[in-house]
């Protein structure tokens, strides 16, 4: 990709979601895009644990529902958001990753993004078909990776974040990407996508 193409492509895509069920890949594909966009790859693990560690008081807040092991609910999750995507690095675009999860947490982002008069370029999809995502979970080897577990992932996604890919569909935002393919490959249909949508 020669310079003036690549300055062309960051400039047109900013502030992006990806979205894809547990070991579609798209936080490998996260990665490698927000270097490439010079955005920040923005997890919801990542936001919850620098809040803790700033110390200020919503860390505070967020310390202390994790250490009694519950979920952080949604409004605290939004004051979470709002304040990562409030820091310096973020204002030139973002890639979000792991948020939003439920279409109130949409919604909750939409107007996040409407207190800064900004709105979302892109809502990337990756996704597989369900063998692919067990077969890739059961070689990673890992304790808690049998194949029950691994569906019963599976079945919470389809039930709780699926739903997303309509309501960002409806929206024109949405980017499906066939993540059955090799790194390469889905990473060079992600920026056909992300840079065609942007033209």
């Amino acid at each position: 990709m020669g310079s003036s193409r690549r300055a062309g492509f960051v400039a047109a895509a900013k502030r992006i979601v990806f979205l894809g069920p547990p070991n579609s890949g798209k936080g490998t594909q996260a990665a490698g895009l927000a270097e490439e966009l010079a955005i920040p790859a923005i997890s919801t693990g990542d936001m919850l644990r620098q809040s803790v560690a700033e110390g200020s008081a919503l860390g505070r807040r967020v310390e202390g529902v994790m250490a009694r092991g519950e979920l952080v609910d949604d409004d605290l999750m939004a004051d979470v958001v709002r304040q990562r995507l409030a820091k310096p690095d973020a204002q030139k675009g973002f890639l979000l990753d792991g948020y939003p999860r439920t279409q109130a947490q949409a919604a909750t982002l939409n107007g996040i993004l409407e207190e800064t008069g900004s709105v979302l370029d892109h809502t990337v999809l990756i996704d597989a078909p369900e063998d692919v995502l067990v077969a890739r979970a059961l070689g990673r080897g890992r304790v808690d990776d049998q194949e029950d577990v691994v569906r019963e992932r599976l079945r919470l996604y389809r039930e709780k974040t699926e739903p997303l890919n309509t309501y960002y569909d409806s929206q024109g935002l949405l980017r499906r990407i066939d993540g059955d393919q090799g790194v390469d490959e889905v990473a060079a249909a992600i920026r056909a996508a992300v840079g065609a949508a942007a033209e």
